[in-house]
């Protein structure tokens, strides 16, 4: 037969063989795809989840980690419902019934004036006889009791950075309860004062790593209130207290809840103070709010068991005089009552008006004080003057007062008084005449409203008025307004960015010309001086590497005792020379030489900063090249200092600002 009568055949015969390949292939694929599915589906719908479904051409095969044998053997069984049990491959693995999860690695550090004990179970890997050792050290001779249990199991994540923490917090905790886990740190602790607990928090906060839940629970003794203060106003703006002062926590709640009967929004607080002046006094305080809402606005002050009401001016006397007869019957025998219906009061506030004798103190912001107004006698101004400078410092004080032999009678003590009332305000001004004194300003205490009414309220007696708007700033509170270890670099970076430090060459004289720098960072240090910081040296690489190793450590250290000589505490600081090691630049372009010569600060671990804290020791050599071009790699160029506050792999710091 002839080949053109064998072509047609054959490709008949390969598009038929191809033709049934693809059919063979379809029918495989939807075999394989639906046993998958309907195995998956079956054992899903069983609750057998954690088993695995793969196939291979007719094979099933079943993979996984069966929690036990009768479940491996459960799983076989219910895929066998779904395909033929020849067609399954069993892959399947049991847990170890010996296995045991890791255990949960905790420390709990109690210490008190006898001592510190630790109990708890610690990874293997920790170095048990170093942290000892530094917890011996800071306890100060006390006993240490290491109850430690010790299992050989890896340290879980963030364990280091929660213990290094937690033995930072023990270091400033005399007495507390620290409890350390790699996932929770929780500090209790008892502090000596009130405003001892909020520097404590404030640091405490600060220092806590990031990603790791920190609770902070300090609490303090209960202060000694004298006199115990309470004041009350109702006025335009919204009800309030300037101060408040009970004894227990009952009339605490019962003193707020009669403040909000009477129009009191927003939180509210009281102090609960060591001693009391009547045990009747939540029961008088609750009365007397009452009664100053029927009157509609004025003030009730309490001052021990003495009681002060001022009415608005504009309150009719018929209801003056019959809630004032009201509270008299109602407050208990221990309290007396003073009720005033005052005339109206311009406040000129110039101290030479026309109207009413004033005497006006202001102080600025830059802390200067201004002594204007009146004043009885030459002897009256002398003591004036001298009370106030020992108040706010005897170069912030001027006077320019005048005599007026006519004043009232006792109105040198009110003046003291109203002198001591602005010693609270960070900035503002007090206006006393002889019916009223007028105080407003500015302050970073919270609890200032609190102590001037209470110094008010002591020093005037019980029938004078005085005024209090007084604005608590969280920006001029020395212990709230902390900034964050971030910020404290970053608000050096800035300094940085507008002024670099510079030096002499080859010498670790910092030049004149960078002195605003050096001043503009020690007032960012005097808030950051908790906050671990690393001043890091680093030069070039001309010159002999030893030699630029010992420069870049002097220039280091200068820059530490220059913020020391400006009265910043440095014992969070760690001067280190790096020399020519860690270049973020070309060493052979004059650019890259400029910018590899630098200092940097940067925030260290808190764990390092125990053992590293003060300022490294200059290496024993000489003068690091100081007029020798070939030791300190800086002949004929300056040195400039920038700041980072992470470090990259190739020693470029990250931006952040």
């Amino acid at each position: 037969m002839r080949l053109e009568q064998l072509l047609p055949a054959f490709i008949a015969m390969v598009l038929a063989l191809i033709l049934a390949l693809l059919v063979a292939m379809v029918a495989a694929n939807t075999v394989e795809t639906r046993s998958r599915a309907d195995v998956a589906r079956v054992l899903g719908l069983s609750g057998e989840d954690w088993a695995q479904v793969d196939v291979d051409g007719l094979q099933v095969i079943l993979s996984g980690t069966a929690p036990d044998e009768a479940t491996r053997f459960r799983a076989l069984t219910i895929a066998g419902t779904v395909v033929e049990a020849s067609r399954i491959l069993d892959q399947m693995n049991v847990s170890d019934p010996n296995a045991i999860e890791p255990p949960r690695f905790s420390i709990e550090i109690l210490r008190n004036d006898q001592g510190i004990s630790l109990i708890g179970l610690v990874p293997a890997s920790l170095d048990r006889k170093a942290m000892v050792d530094d917890i011996r050290a800071l306890a100060d001779g006390a006993d240490v009791t290491d109850l430690l249990n010790v299992a050989d199991y890896p340290a879980p994540a963030r364990w280091d950075d929660a213990l290094a923490f937690g033995l930072r917090a023990l270091a400033s905790l005399p007495r507390s309860k620290i409890s350390i886990a790699a996932d929770r740190v929780d500090l209790q602790a008892i502090g000596d004062s009130v405003e001892e607990k909020r520097r404590l928090e404030s640091a405490l906060s600060r220092a806590a790593p990031g990603g790791i839940p920190v609770s902070i629970r300090i609490s303090a003794p209960r202060p000694v209130i004298t006199p115990y203060t309470l004041r009350f106003i109702i006025d335009d703006q919204q009800p309030r207290f300037d101060a408040c002062s009970t004894f227990t926590p009952e009339g605490r709640d019962k003193i707020i809840a009669a403040a909000r009967k009477a129009g009191l929004e927003g939180k509210a607080s009281c102090t609960i103070g060591l001693g009391m002046p009547s045990p009747t006094w939540d029961d008088a305080v609750v009365t007397a709010i009452g009664k100053l809402a029927e009157l509609g606005g004025g003030s009730v002050t309490f001052s021990d068991a003495d009681v002060t009401l001022i009415a608005r001016e504009t309150t009719p006397q018929a209801l003056f005089d019959r809630v004032v007869g009201e509270l008299k019957a109602d407050l208990p025998d221990a309290f007396s009552l003073h009720a005033v219906l005052p005339e109206p009061v311009v406040i000129d506030g110039t101290g030479q008006g026309n109207g009413p004798p004033e005497f006006v103190a202001t102080r600025s912001p830059e802390g200067d004080v201004r002594l204007r107004g009146r004043i009885p006698d030459e002897r009256s101004r002398i003591a004036t003057e001298s009370f106030a400078k020992a108040q706010f410092g005897s170069k912030a004080v001027r006077g320019a007062m005048r005599i007026d032999e006519n004043l009232p009678r006792g109105w040198s003590t009110r003046v003291l008084a109203s002198l001591e009332a602005l010693a609270q305000l960070t900035n503002g001004a007090v206006v006393m005449q002889p019916d009223v004194v007028d105080i407003r300003g500015n302050t970073g205490n919270p609890d200032a409203k609190a102590e001037i009414a209470r110094i008010l309220a002591e020093k005037l007696g019980d029938s004078e008025d005085f005024r209090i708007s007084v604005t608590y700033q969280k920006k001029l509170d020395p212990k709230a307004d902390l900034p964050t270890p971030q910020e404290c670099v970053d608000r050096i970076s800035k300094i940085l960015a507008v002024q670099q430090i510079t030096f002499a060459p080859s010498s670790a004289e910092i030049d004149e010309v960078a002195r605003a720098s050096i001043d503009n960072i020690a007032q960012v240090m005097k808030k950051c001086q908790d906050v671990p910081m690393e001043v890091g040296g680093h030069t070039d690489s001309q010159g002999r590497e030893v030699m630029n190793q010992a420069l870049s450590q002097a220039r280091a250290e200068a820059v530490v005792n220059a913020l020391l000589v400006r009265r910043v505490l440095t014992s969070n600081l760690t001067a280190k020379g790096y020399g020519e090691s860690q270049p973020i630049a070309d060493n052979g372009t004059e650019e890259g030489r400029n910018a590899n010569r630098r200092i940097e600060f940067k925030l260290i671990d808190p764990a390092q900063a125990q053992t590293d804290a003060a300022p490294a020791e200059t290496p024993d050599a000489p003068d690091a090249g100081a007029g020798d071009p070939a030791a300190g790699g800086d002949e004929r160029h300056e040195d400039t200092a920038t700041t980072t506050t992470d470090v990259n792999q190739t020693g470029a710091p990250d931006e952040q600002n």
